[in-house]
């Protein structure tokens, strides 16, 4: 029999609800699909990769009957639930970029650059506050057998033309104070922080301003070809079209051959309440960039506008037959667990309390990027498995998903991570061992200095990734 989990003081007052949604800002709902209707182009979820292949595909062509299918809410599932870690980089970092495609970083990497550009660019010219703000990134070591990992992490990123510095740990402290850190890495370009939610909802004002027609509540219950077309049913009605592109991301794909290349891995969060100017002063954070710790499990944390700390990360966790359930949004030993590890960073912050908490699934490929795949003669494009850092990268896989459904030859199609899918994940009972193997492999790697066991070994020879 299990106990119950005991609470940490700073949750007691906590709600379970995700801190970005719970305004009365959010838009209005947008009817279901509940006629049947044609389209030229539709789109199946109504997270930042279908909004930005519904935006992307109207400013090509003006006038295109563009449609986006959503199963629940626009942006229900990770795009409102992340941090708001806006990073130009679409490799999940150079690191493993250079592991995977070491003749196209430098190809990768000025995409990556342009793809931000071109996020801020589209806010900026439609008039969205998402509190899109350039950062940059600070990168804490908590363990001495992560500070060679800082050098490491400055050399690449000054190779590929960013500015770096490495810190030594009154440096860093006197930047953003915990007596945890024993150095630091300033990385003050290409990071940008945002309001997820409403990043997502600017995004659909936009895309329904550009002429998109958006069905929420519309679950597609099946995508078949009929004639010289494509039929997308739901629980109502359906929508005939010539193309479709799948953006489902972490749940389940109408398109069969897409769910083996990736999982859904549950995340989970907390929020503080605003931080009193004394409690500020205590910790710094003038820069307020966005932050990590350098460990294989390791925690995000970022201001918001009102200086609350959001604190997430560490303890991702898989669920049998990749399940995705609300009620998995709560895990009280997972959160207390992150409420104890915040204090240990910030203990002159005792007696901060957490007004929310939550979770959801974010989907993770074995290479820790995003893939891509066409189907149905070329009528059928997917593409999903971010790994966390999908704000940024989703406007860079909905442009290579349009292109690839429009038939275009472009130097994005051309790339090795376009073209070759990463390894699949093998079926359950395996997924779930494997998974499981490896959690506990990336749990004594960081007990043990960084080092490798047997295991991870293994999957670094055959190129998959593992983090927590």
């Amino acid at each position: 029999m299990n106990r119950p989990v005991r609470v940490h003081p700073s949750l007691t007052e906590s709600r379970l609800s995700v801190y970005w949604t719970d305004t009365a800002a959010s838009p209005h709902q947008a009817p279901r699909l509940s006629t049947s209707a044609d389209a030229d182009l539709v789109i199946v979820g109504g997270g930042y990769t279908g909004l930005w292949c519904a935006i992307q595909a109207l400013e090509d062509e003006p006038g295109r009957r563009v449609t986006v299918l959503e199963a629940d809410s626009c942006g229900d599932g990770a795009s409102s639930r992340n941090g708001g870690f806006c990073h130009a980089s679409l490799t999940h970092g150079l690191e493993n970029g250079l592991r995977h495609w070491p003749n196209e970083i430098e190809t990768l990497t000025a995409l990556g650059r342009a793809n931000l550009d071109g996020v801020e660019e589209t806010l900026v010219r439609h008039g969205i506050d998402a509190s899109f703000e350039r950062t940059g990134e600070l990168v804490v070591a908590t363990e001495p057998w992560q500070l060679a990992g800082l050098e490491r992490g400055s050399e690449i990123a000054d190779r590929f033309g960013y500015t770096s510095t490495v810190l030594h740990s009154a440096e860093v402290r006197r930047l953003l104070d915990s007596p945890t850190y024993l150095g630091g890495l300033v990385v003050p370009e290409d990071v940008a922080m945002v309001d997820p939610a409403r990043l997502c909802w600017g995004l659909r004002h936009i895309a329904e301003n550009l002429g998109a027609t958006i069905h929420e509540g519309s679950r597609v219950s099946r995508l078949e070809r009929s004639g010289k077309g494509l039929v997308l049913t739901t629980a109502e009605a359906s929508v005939r079209c010539d193309k479709v592109i799948v953006a489902t991301n972490a749940y389940r794909s109408p398109v069969r051959r897409a769910r083996k290349y990736s999982i859904p891995v549950y995340d989970h969060v907390l929020m503080t309440e605003p931080l009193s100017s004394g409690q500020m002063a205590s910790i710094g954070w003038q820069g307020r960039q966005g932050c990590g710790d350098s460990g294989q499990q390791f925690h995000y944390y970022r201001l918001t506008d009102d200086n609350r700390i959001l604190w997430g990360g560490y303890d991702a966790t898989y669920h049998w037959s990749s399940r995705i359930d609300p009620s998995l949004d709560d895990r009280p030993e997972t959160h207390n667990k992150l409420a104890h590890h915040f204090f240990e960073t910030f203990p002159q912050l005792e007696g901060l309390t957490f007004t929310h908490r939550w979770g959801g699934p974010i989907a993770t490929t074995t290479r820790f990027t995003a893939a891509w795949g066409i189907g149905s003669r070329g009528d059928v494009a997917w593409v999903g498995g971010y790994t966390g850092l999908g704000i940024g990268a989703s406007r860079f896989g909905a442009r290579v998903a349009l292109d690839l459904v429009d038939g275009r030859d472009t130097e994005r199609t051309a790339l090795s991570m376009v073209q070759k899918p990463p390894i699949p994940f093998p079926p359950e009972p395996l997924r779930s061992f494997g998974v499981s193997v490896t959690k506990r492999a990336i749990q004594r790697q960081d007990r043990r200095g960084g080092r490798q066991g047997a295991w991870l070994s293994l999957l670094n020879r055959f190129g998959v990734g593992f983090s927590s």
